[in-house]
């Protein structure tokens, strides 16, 4: 039986015991309960997932989901899987395409957004006093723009709006893509509400950091 996706829907497969293992530099593989050791639903919960059928995204591609959409309220449950697949993790789920973020057609190729979502990073000041390992701070609800028209432009969102996505790379490491909502045209789901030109140049200056993360922040050059 072929799945159809209907209006405005996609039909996906997961392997909901992808994000349970990490691979490290050297290729070692370990297996990773991340259900026991945070409770932060975005970190535990599969995000990767595969296209089935859906009318704008090609059949194949892999796509980055929200990671509540492997709810039972999406799931099909009265589909035959295929016989490779039959006692493997892998589950089948038509899920609103809201809940869909990005896509590509293999691996390796650029993460293309979806819905209206861009993608950023996070905005932190660098202590500049004379004490030594003091951590640089985080500017709130600020974004530095990594996609779309504002790409270059550190913009001011509602408040908590950098949505994370933690998801599994091609190696099987970790990997992290901050996205939010633009509507160019106007929308009252729009997270942008300023373009902030002054810290705009702080960023390309140096005297702004960008990143994930307190860990991993940096000059822009």
């Amino acid at each position: 039986m072929k799945l159809k996706a209907p209006s405005n829907r996609v039909i996906i497969k997961v392997d909901l015991e992808s994000k349970n293992s990490h691979t490290f530099k050297d290729g070692t593989k370990i297996k990773l309960e991340r259900v026991y050791d945070n409770f932060n639903m975005r970190y535990v919960k599969p995000v990767n997932a595969e296209v089935v059928d859906a009318t704008d995204i090609p059949a194949g591609s892999e796509i980055l989901i929200h990671h509540n959409a492997t709810h039972d309220t999406y799931k099909i449950f009265n589909y035959q899987k295929p016989t490779a697949e039959a006692s493997s993790d892998m589950q089948y789920f038509s899920i609103p395409i809201e809940e869909c973020f990005m896509w590509r057609n293999e691996k390796g190729s650029t993460w293309n957004p979806l819905n209206n979502f861009i993608t950023g990073l996070r905005v932190f000041e660098p202590y500049t006093g004379f004490l030594q390992g003091v951590e640089p701070t985080l500017v709130k609800n600020k974004i530095y723009v990594t996609s779309g028209e504002l790409t270059g432009n550190v913009v001011g969102t509602v408040i908590s709006s950098d949505y994370e996505i933690i998801y599994q790379n091609d190696d099987g490491t970790e990997g992290r893509i901050i996205r939010l909502r633009y509507y160019p045209e106007g929308n009252d789901r729009n997270e942008i509400i300023s373009v902030e030109h002054e810290l705009t140049e702080k960023v390309v200056k140096g005297d702004l950091l960008i990143g994930y993360n307190i860990s991993d922040a940096k000059k822009l050059n």
